[in-house]
């Protein structure tokens, strides 16, 4: 697999062109796909190392592309929409999704948004196969090498990015981490967009965790600042 291979699913021509123009000019190979069956096909065909896939495509709604790729593969998928309800991004994060750019975009964010997600993969690779610790917190506990979380014995079962923003809060348990800094180490950038998004993720993530309505919650809000995970004592 090549290790800078891109998926450009978008049925706009002048749009994927516009993307996948942007995409080689930086020394990405790229390749493309107008509709959804076409993206299942090659994502499965062509193994690629990222998948940049609009939703609204002329013969299959892109979450059910998203829902598809992510019944046998991880790969990265970064939606690219001009949906903007918090609905849809939810919808899109709990499938699977890894990010969400709402149209219209930058270049230069969207170019942001792919080199984080090249530094996360080349970092997952370096830790591949080595010991990882396990983290564990009240009923919480966090499989690093497995890529595992459980909650009082039950497995959780989190989206790519909900899994990354629960180890950045649980690696740093007690500290404040500010908005900025979580989406520059989740996104890569500290765009309003990426903090929008951010929300999104943390309300679905607090969802997950809570496992009654009484029990304490183990990720504070400390409004205007960020974020901060509690160790709670046993």
């Amino acid at each position: 697999m090549e290790t800078s291979k891109i998926l450009v699913v978008e049925d706009d021509k002048p749009v994927r062109n516009l993307i996948t123009t942007t995409l080689r000019m930086h020394g990405y190979t790229c390749l493309e796909a107008a509709g959804g069956s076409e993206a299942v096909m090659m994502a499965s065909s062509h193994l690629p190392s990222i998948v940049l896939l609009d939703l609204g495509l002329p013969d299959m709604d892109g979450m059910e592309v998203i829902r598809q790729i992510r019944s046998w593969s991880s790969m990265p998928i970064l939606v690219i929409s001009a949906r903007s309800d918090d609905r849809d991004k939810i919808d899109a994060l709990d499938l699977g999704a890894d990010d969400y750019i709402t149209k219209p975009f930058s270049v230069e964010e969207l170019l942001a948004r792919v080199r984080v997600t090249f530094r996360r993969l080349a970092h997952l690779q370096k830790m591949e196969g080595a010991e990882s610790p396990l983290y564990s917190n009240a009923g919480l506990k966090i499989d690093y090498s497995a890529n595992t979380v459980f909650l009082n014995g039950t497995e959780l079962h989190l989206t790519q990015t909900e899994y990354r923003l629960l180890c950045l809060l649980a690696q740093n348990t007690g500290k404040v981490l500010t908005y900025n800094y979580i989406t520059r180490n989740i996104w890569g950038s500290s765009w309003e967009n990426n903090l929008a998004t951010l929300r999104v993720v943390m309300t679905s993530l607090r969802r997950k965790l809570s496992s009654s309505k009484d029990s304490e919650p183990m990720i504070q809000t400390h409004v205007g600042i960020g974020y901060r995970m509690v160790k709670i004592e046993n």
